[in-house]
C-alpha cells in the first residue's frame, strides 16, 4: 500500500508540473505528457479503492 501512494505522488508530480507548464507556456508537448499521466493516475487511484476495500474488510 506503501508502495501504491509513492507511485501516486509520483505520478501526481508529474502531472502538475507538466499541467503548469502547458498552461503557463502553452507547451503542447506537456500537455500530452499531462494527459498521460492522468490516465496513468486514473489506473492507480482504481487500484488503491480495490487494496483500501480490502484492507477495510480485514
Amino acid at each position: 500500500m506503501k508502495e501504491l501512494l509513492e507511485q501516486l505522488n509520483t505520478e501526481f508530480e508529474a502531472f502538475k508540473s507538466d499541467a503548469q507548464l502547458q498552461i503557463e507556456k502553452e507547451n503542447k508537448a506537456a500537455g500530452t505528457r499531462a494527459r498521460k499521466s492522468s490516465l496513468a493516475l486514473e489506473k492507480l487511484l482504481k487500484e488503491f479503492r480495490k487494496l483500501s476495500l480490502e484492507e477495510s474488510k480485514k
